[in-house]
């Protein structure tokens, strides 16, 4: 599978995953904070578990910082 992951092409061995899944491979460690945006539309964290990723998806992942 070939998904756009924060503007980079990146392929996994898998044909299925979800938002969750992506997320457990990619940021293994600090899952708070963040949002994700597929093809424009932000997923609600308690979709991540539910929602399939399809071959070519557009991923945004903001990660939320401190300061000013």
């Amino acid at each position: 599978m070939e998904l756009k992951i924060n503007n980079q092409t990146k392929q996994f061995t898998t044909d299925s995953l979800t938002v969750q899944a992506l997320l457990d491979l990619e940021i293994p460690i600090k899952q708070n904070g963040i949002a994700v945006a597929i093809n424009n539309t932000v997923i609600p964290k308690s979709n991540w578990n539910s929602h399939p990723l399809q071959e070519t998806d557009d991923i945004l992942i903001i990660s939320a910082t401190q300061g000013g």
